[in-house]
This record gives structure tokens, C-alpha cells and sequence, in this order.
């Protein structure tokens, strides 16, 4: 992450993936290449602009094959090595304390994580809140 004044947005892929019954379990990697792809157009839809970060864990982690996939250049993609949630919370927290004035928002509707991100000083959203921009 470098210095930068633009919102953060932080996307927990699996919860958003898992949001909707449309067969993602059976193509998880496959799954998590779509979202990557609505979610690299998303700062079209947004009123400021903003880092995007999509946050893969466990089989979706196949969907790229590093952080760098020329694909999603505008994008970073953290491939979590242990639980995406850990992976999230770790890269906000390191966000708010570069830069303590600087919006972050997670977008996840996992309860625990929202509880954990919120108390460190991000706004929490569901996933219908990006699936109202990229699908759009």
C-alpha cells in the first residue's frame, strides 16, 4: 500500500462470492475471476475515486496467480495465507494507521468482521452495496 488520500475500499471476495446461490461452489477460483472482473470496473461507478483491494482466501486464491495480474492492474489482490478475515482486518488497520483521516470501507456481512473492522475506525457494508455498482 502506498500513501494516498483516496478512499480504501477492502473487499472480503468469499462473503460477497457466497452472498448469492449461483453455483460458485462448484467453480470457486472461477468464481472469484468474475468478481475480480466487475470489481477492477467499480471506480467508474464511484463518486470519488478509490484504491480497491479484493481480499481471496482459501480455493479462490487460484484465480490469480499473483498480486500483479496484469488483468486487474488497478486492483490489489491480497492472497490471504490463513483466514481472509485476519487478511482484511491486517491490511485496513495498516491502511488507518498510515493515514488515521483516510475513509476505509469493508465490504463484507460476516458480523464478526464487521465488528472487528468498525472498531478500528472503517465503515462496514454489505455486499449488496457493491453488487449495486458493479452490477449495474
Amino acid at each position: 500500500m502506498t500513501e494516498n488520500s483516496d478512499q480504501l475500499i477492502v473487499v472480503d471476495a468469499a462473503n460477497v462470492v457466497g452472498s448469492r446461490p449461483d453455483g460458485w461452489w462448484r467453480d470457486r477460483p472461477g468464481a472469484a475471476r468474475r468478481l475480480l472482473t466487475k470489481v477492477a470496473g467499480l471506480d467508474e461507478c464511484l463518486e470519488q475515486p478509490a484504491e480497491l483491494i479484493v481480499v481471496l482466501e482459501g480455493a479462490a486464491k487460484a484465480a490469480v496467480t499473483g498480486a500483479s495480474d496484469p488483468e486487474f492492474a488497478n486492483l490489489c489482490v491480497v492472497r490471504a495465507e490463513g483466514s481472509g478475515d485476519d487478511a482484511i482486518v491486517g491490511v485496513m488497520a495498516a491502511a488507518i494507521a498510515e493515514d488515521g483521516n483516510r475513509p476505509v470501507t469493508v465490504v463484507t456481512a460476516d458480523r464478526g468482521l464487521r465488528g472487528r473492522v468498525e472498531a478500528i475506525g472503517a465503515k462496514a457494508v454489505g455486499p449488496r452495496w457493491l453488487l449495486d455498482r458493479i452490477e449495474s
